[in-house]
């Protein structure tokens, strides 16, 4: 018997949305269950985002899948394209409710704590505080019970378990002292305020926590929302609003002035100004003329444009662009590592060290009421929110503002990457460069003008598509130089061309024409060996001597050169501040390569360097020990991007270097690279910052209640302001702007 095996190939990564986690503990515990589904390869789990990312198998089921996470007592269902906002209008009540009604039953359990601060004495009765409590314990605390239980079911721990385990330690103890007690004359202390005020404080942080957990997904937003619901078609010379879903590419679509742009396309009609900047970050709008490519999203100015339409739905570049910055804030960054490993212990460890604390204050204190508030201080106060939100937080907020700055960061190693980076190398063409020749010098001969020069030249040229009479034809508009008409023009294969102007016969070409026409450089020969060292391509310009056939006069010489990109010098010298060194890997000649690098003060020059060889360039310089980034945009780029530890890739190049790159610069401004590093560097640091308070604030805070220095309603209180400075400190990233944006 034959039997057939099929290799099943891994599908496109699976979204899950995931609800109930609070904690780091709840991350594992979600990673974990995921895992031990057969056929999944990988699962990653972000708290801020409250999605699990599973790469598996295609014979998994989704279904499979949610129901481990619901086995490990979460609620999950398969995340849609655009997850819509918590707290929208579909729900029933607002997201503060349980916040505010909370705080009305727990004011009059700590106002006596108030009062006594003005000297005034009052206490309510022991039942009417339990009547107060009790709902807040039971009613709005029940998501701290069902949680926990869960956690219990699956053998592991999490926030919502010490939070249960703590208040119900208080609240048992207030129940079995009222009992003991039911006169409030001469009744103990009662402790229904400290498990009322510790799931107020905790509730309140958790909304605290959400709300700003939401701005840190403001950048995803204000994307999605670029996307407008309809587009206005031109069919059989009719204009109908259509939904965009009905589009087709090759439709002809009209974009009237101030309407967003539907669709990725080509301009066939029309003239205008485009605002691009929510997708690029380029603060100036920009012209768009017949034949000009336009970008989805993007907002129409003063005049109609009709669009010829390119990419519609998951193909044009906002709907990929929007995929990327998704990508990149639900990844988990390799620091995040540490807080894992930490996470697997951390709530068992805690539960230990309470039950330490109860044991030894009641055994040396003989007074088992304190030793078992200190214990509930320790449950409370050690509860591991901050560490689970310190890493994606930042990440979000990182990956966020540098979308809206024309930074877009593949995942979230490459950002991590990318702080330490401390080589950039530079592709010349194309990415230090225009990519295009350009009229670089005009030297006129002896007793000739450099205008007139450039006036016969352009006559010449004035019908050809070459990129040399490109060139020139550009110069002369610039210069705003009038161009005579010229006649019987033709071509000369290999050398140049020739035609009549104001019946004057001239020639423009080579330096092989030159000497043909029996003519030498004379007193531009030393310019023209200096321009050739500097790798540019020469053009002689001659005129026929009037009554003489056959015989030539040198008029003047006009260089062409690939001009360096206006943002280039700006660039190398901010990565100089950033204590970046530069280089430059390209294939062009010494001589042009050199004449770059010295006027953009480039530390390190290798010229003639093959498309193959890039590569091993770049793993060369990663081989002394550097962290090496490589821009580039070209089809030969691909490999070295791949090579570098963290690629940049201007977009608009070809699709295999984007694809290959860690970063893609949405424009050609070469001062992004140094802004991708510079916010980089910032994001890594409010990690680290996140990361100190949260391991700090444990370390600190675990001692100091279990020495008794710490009530648990100030536990309570801490470990909800822990949540959200963490937070609040990652969205400062917000206010980034970045050079090239000013």
């Amino acid at each position: 018997m034959n039997t057939a095996i099929t290799s099943l190939a891994p599908r496109s990564p699976l979204k899950l949305q995931v609800l109930g986690m609070t904690c780091a503990s709840c991350v594992m515990r979600v990673e974990k269950s995921l895992k031990a589904v057969p056929g999944v390869q990988d699962a990653s789990v972000n708290l801020a985002t409250e999605q699990a990312t599973v790469q598996a198998m295609p014979d998994v089921p989704a279904a499979a899948l949610v129901a481990a996470i619901q086995k490990a007592g979460y609620q999950a269902h398969v995340a849609p394209p655009a997850a819509p906002e918590a707290g929208s209008a579909t729900a029933a009540l607002p997201g503060w409710w349980p916040v505010a009604l909370a705080a009305l039953l727990t004011l009059p359990l700590v106002a006596p704590m108030l009062l006594q601060l003005f000297g005034v004495h009052w206490m309510p009765g022991g039942w009417l505080q339990w009547a107060l409590a009790t709902p807040v314990q039971f009613v709005l605390g029940a998501r701290f019970y069902r949680a926990g239980w869960k956690a219990l079911r699956a053998r592991s721990g999490n926030m919502d378990l010490l939070v249960a385990l703590g208040t119900s330690a208080a609240y048992g103890l207030s129940v079995y002292l009222l009992l003991r007690h039911p006169a409030s004359h001469g009744a103990p202390h009662l402790y229904f305020e400290a498990s009322a005020a510790v799931i107020t404080l905790v509730l309140l942080g958790k909304w605290l926590e959400a709300r700003a957990k939401r701005q840190t997904t403001d950048a995803i937003r204000a994307l999605n929302a670029l996307q407008p619901a309809t587009a206005r078609v031109r069919r059989d010379g009719v204009d109908t609003e259509v939904p965009l879903e009905q589009l087709r590419v090759g439709d002809l679509v009209v974009v009237r002035p101030g309407d967003r742009v539907p669709v990725d396309g080509t301009v066939v009609e029309g003239r205008s100004h485009v605002d691009e900047s929510l997708i690029t970050g380029e603060s100036r709008p920009v012209a768009k003329d017949k034949g000009d490519a336009v970008t989805g999203g993007s907002v129409n100015a003063e005049g109609a444009l009709l669009v010829r339409t390119g990419a519609i739905g998951a193909e044009t570049t906002l709907a990929r662009i929007i995929r990327l910055v998704e990508s990149a804030q639900a990844a988990k960054a390799p620091i995040q590592r540490i807080v894992d490993r930490v996470s697997a212990v951390f709530v068992p460890v805690v539960l230990a060290i309470a039950l330490l604390t109860f044991l030894a204050w009641g055994v040396t204190s003989r007074d088992w009421e304190t030793a078992l508030i200190n214990a509930v201080a320790v449950l409370v106060i050690a509860c591991p929110c901050a560490l689970g939100l310190a890493t994606p937080a930042a990440v979000m907020a990182g990956t966020g503002v540098a979308a809206r700055r024309g930074i877009l960061i593949k995942d979230a190693e490459a950002l991590e990457v990318a702080h330490a980076v401390n080589v950039v190398a530079f592709d010349k063409t194309g990415t230090l460069t225009e990519g295009r020749p350009a009229v670089a010098a005009v030297l006129p001969a002896p007793g000739e003008s450099a205008d007139e020069v450039l006036r016969l030249a352009a006559a010449l040229q004035r019908s050809s598509a070459h990129p040399l009479a490109v060139a020139v034809l550009d110069r002369v508009r610039t210069q705003r130089i009038s161009v005579p008409e010229s006649r019987d023009g033709a071509a000369l294969p290999g050398r140049g061309v020739q035609g009549t102007v104001r019946g004057q016969v001239l020639a423009l070409g080579s330096t092989r024409l030159l000497r043909e026409r029996g003519l030498a450089a004379g007193a531009l020969a030393a310019e023209a060996e200096r321009l050739e060292r500097e790798g540019r391509t020469l053009s002689w310009l001659m005129s026929e001597v009037s009554g003489q056939p056959n015989a030539w006069k040198l008029l003047g010489l006009l260089a062409f050169g690939d001009t360096v990109k206006a943002s280039a010098p700006e660039a190398i010298a901010r990565l100089h501040a950033l204590g970046i060194r530069t280089v430059m890997l390209t294939g062009d000649n010494r001589g042009s390569a050199e004449a770059v690098a010295a006027a953009l003060g480039i530390d390190d020059v290798r010229a003639e360097v093959l498309p193959g060889d890039k590569a091993a360039a770049v793993q060369a310089l990663r081989g002394s020990g550097a962290v090496v980034a490589f821009v580039g945009d070209g089809l030969n780029d691909g490999p070295a991007l791949a090579a570098a530890s963290c690629g940049f890739a201007m977009a608009g190049g070809a699709d295999v270097a984007t694809e290959t790159a860690g970063v893609t610069l949405m424009r050609g401004d070469l001062r992004l690279v140094a802004d991708s590093i510079d916010v980089s560097r910032r994001t890594v640091a409010k990690i680290k910052q996140n990361l100190w308070w949260a391991f700090g604030y444990n370390v600190l805070g675990i001692p100091l209640a279990a020495l008794g220095l710490l009530s648990p309603v100030i536990a309570g209180a801490a470990m909800a302001f822990s949540s959200v400075s963490v937070v609040g400190n990652a969205l400062l990233l917000r206010r980034w702007r970045g050079a090239a944006s000013e």
